[in-house]
């Protein structure tokens, strides 16, 4: 876990300053819970550039692996990745959400309090309900009218 983290920072290195900055894949939790994950992005080929309060997916098969995150859903695997915190250059380094209570930017494709979300069916830098049983589940809409979710990325 990195102690303190300025969530909304960028790096275009992920070891600025011999260490000073977090490293890629490193971890933080606030006081209130909720987990952040530093990570590499990658605007993918459909250039789809981040979004703060929008949501990430892991680039391509081995994404997580790398700590490697897109907007461009078409560029991932279906797996939500979590909540960008800064708009994040392509090719450079930031903070996502993974864990705890989150306020989305753009609305959910559809669904209702409580339902289970993924990127399957969704569009770039969101969530749709979930409808097969092979759907990766990264959030449960808490308060969708408020684009409230609760997220449970992987690490």
């Amino acid at each position: 876990m990195t102690i303190g983290a300025n969530l909304t920072a960028t790096y275009t290195s992920d070891q600025l300053n011999e260490g000073a900055a977090p490293g890629l894949g490193d971890h933080y939790e606030d006081k209130d819970g909720k987990v952040y994950k530093f990570v590499l992005f990658n605007n993918g080929t459909g250039s789809v550039a981040s979004v703060a309060g929008n949501f990430a997916y892991y680039y391509l098969a081995g994404g997580a692996q790398d700590n490697t995150v897109t907007m461009d859903l078409s560029d991932s695997v279906n797996i939500g990745a979590g909540v960008f915190q800064a708009v994040i250059a392509d090719g450079s380094y930031g903070w996502i959400q993974i864990s705890g209570r989150a306020t989305l930017t753009t609305a959910l494709t559809a669904g209702a309090d409580g339902n289970a979300l993924t990127p399957v069916g969704s569009t770039d830098g969101t969530l749709d309900v979930s409808a097969l049983v092979t759907d990766h589940i990264c959030a449960i809409a808490d308060d969708i009218s408020a684009k409230e979710v609760l997220l449970c990325c992987p690490y």
